[in-house]
C-alpha cells in the first residue's frame, strides 16, 4: 500500500476513535431504556424532577395551586423558568403532610405556623419563607343549636384540625375573652374534610377550621358561622410557605421563583372579584383541591374578604405573638429563635411576576 493509502486509513481510524469517544457518554445517558441521543431531547430536560409541593385542600392554601398553574402556563408559553414547574400534591390531614416534609418526600409545603416552629426547634431543617393567606378560619355551629357565643359551648365537643393549628389557638383566644379555660371544652382532632358530616351527625357541637369546610356546611343549610377570624383577629395567619433547608442551599433560585409566584398569586387574587372566582374554579379542579367550584366561589364571595391574600410578607412581631400564644397553650414547650424557623430574605427579594391563568 502506498503512503497515500496508509494516510487515508490512518485518518479513518482516527475519525472512528473520535466518533466512539463522542457517542459512548451519550449512549450511557439512557433513562427508562430510551436512548437520549436518538430521542434528540437534552439529557438535562429528561432528568429534571418536578418540585413537589404539598398542601391541604383549604382556601388558606389557594395561592399554591394558582402559583403552580401559572408556572405551568408560563412553561407552555415558552417562558424561561428555573428548573421545572412545581407539582402540587394534595394531603387530607396535617399528620401525613408533616411526615412527608420530615422525610423529604415533599420539600415545600403550606404548613401550620406553630408546627413549622416546632419542627425547626426539634432540629428538622425547615424555614418559613412567606405566608399563604390572611384570615380564612371559622367556628361553625348548627343553625338550630341555640349556640350564640363561646360560653354556650361549655362542656361541648369542638373539632379542630390539629393542636398545632392556629384554628385551635383562635378558639382558645375566644375562650379567654369569654372567661373560659381549656377545661371547659372537649377538643377533638379531626381532618377538616370530615368536620361538616361530624357536625351534622351531632358527633361534635362545633368545629374550627380553614375554609371551605365551613362553607360546605353553611351552603347545605344546617350550619352557620359563630365566629370568623376576619372579624375577631384581623392579622390572623395560619398556613405558611415552608421549605426544607437543603432546597434553599441547593437551589435558592427555584425557591425564590416559587415565592415570587405565590406572592404574585396573592396580589392577583386580591385584584378583582373575577380573579377570585377564576382562581376558585382552577383550584377546584382534579389536579388540585378536587372540590365543587361553587363551594370555593361561595368562600370567595360571602363576604369577599372571608379570606384575603394580598399581603403575604412575614412579619416578626406577628410570629412572636403567635409563638407566645402557642406556648401559653402548651403547644410549644420552649421559645424557638425567629431566625431558626424563618428566612425573610425571599420576601425581601420578591419580584412580582405576571400571573396568567387559563382553565
Amino acid at each position: 500500500m502506498d503512503s497515500s493509502g496508509v494516510g487515508r486509513w490512518r485518518r479513518r481510524i482516527l475519525w472512528l476513535v473520535g466518533a466512539v469517544a463522542l457517542v459512548l457518554p451519550l449512549a450511557a445517558a439512557t433513562v427508562a431504556g430510551v436512548d437520549l441521543l436518538l430521542s434528540g431531547v437534552p439529557v438535562a430536560a429528561q432528568a429534571a424532577e418536578p418540585l413537589k409541593v404539598g398542601a391541604l385542600p383549604v382556601t388558606c392554601n389557594l395561592t399554591l395551586p394558582i402559583a403552580c398553574h401559572a408556572l405551568q402556563n408560563a412553561t407552555k408559553a415558552g417562558q424561561t423558568i428555573v428548573g421545572s414547574p412545581a407539582e402540587y400534591l394534595k394531603f387530607t390531614g396535617w399528620p401525613e403532610l408533616k411526615e412527608s416534609l420530615i422525610s423529604g418526600r415533599v420539600r415545600v409545603a403550606y404548613f401550620l405556623a406553630p408546627l413549622a416552629m416546632q419542627l425547626a426547634g426539634d432540629g428538622i431543617p425547615v424555614k418559613v419563607v412567606a405566608l399563604g393567606h390572611r384570615s380564612g378560619a371559622v367556628v361553625m355551629v348548627k343553625t338550630d343549636s341555640g349556640i350564640k357565643s363561646m360560653k354556650d359551648l361549655k362542656g361541648k365537643r369542638v373539632a379542630i384540625p390539629s393542636r398545632f393549628a392556629v384554628d385551635y389557638l383562635f378558639v382558645l383566644r375566644l375562650m379567654k375573652q369569654n372567661g373560659m379555660t381549656r377545661a371547659d371544652v372537649q377538643f377533638v382532632e379531626m381532618n377538616p374534610p370530615d368536620m361538616p358530616a361530624a357536625l351534622y351527625a351531632g358527633a361534635v357541637q362545633a368545629f374550627a377550621t380553614g375554609e371551605p369546610f365551613g362553607a360546605v356546611a353553611e351552603m347545605a343549610g344546617y350550619a352557620k358561622p359563630l365566629y370568623m377570624t376576619r372579624n375577631e383577629w384581623p392579622n390572623y395567619i395560619c398556613c405558611v410557605l415552608t421549605v426544607r433547608q437543603e432546597l434553599i442551599d441547593e437551589d435558592r433560585a427555584q425557591v425564590q421563583q416559587l415565592v415570587n409566584y405565590v406572592m404574585s398569586a396573592g396580589i392577583w387574587l386580591q385584584a378583582s372579584q373575577s380573579n377570585r372566582n377564576l382562581g376558585a374554579d382552577v383550584a377546584a379542579g382534579p389536579r388540585y383541591f378536587n372540590q365543587k367550584p361553587e363551594v370555593l366561589r361561595f368562600v370567595m364571595n360571602n363576604p369577599p374578604n372571608r379570606v384575603t391574600y394580598g399581603d403575604l410578607r412575614v412579619v416578626r412581631a406577628e410570629f412572636d405573638e403567635l409563638m407566645q400564644l402557642a406556648r401559653d397553650a402548651g403547644i410549644l414547650s420552649r421559645r424557638v429563635p425567629y431566625e431558626k424557623y424563618v428566612d425573610e430574605s425571599f420576601v425581601r427579594d420578591f419580584k412580582r411576576v405576571v400571573i396568567k391563568i387559563e382553565r
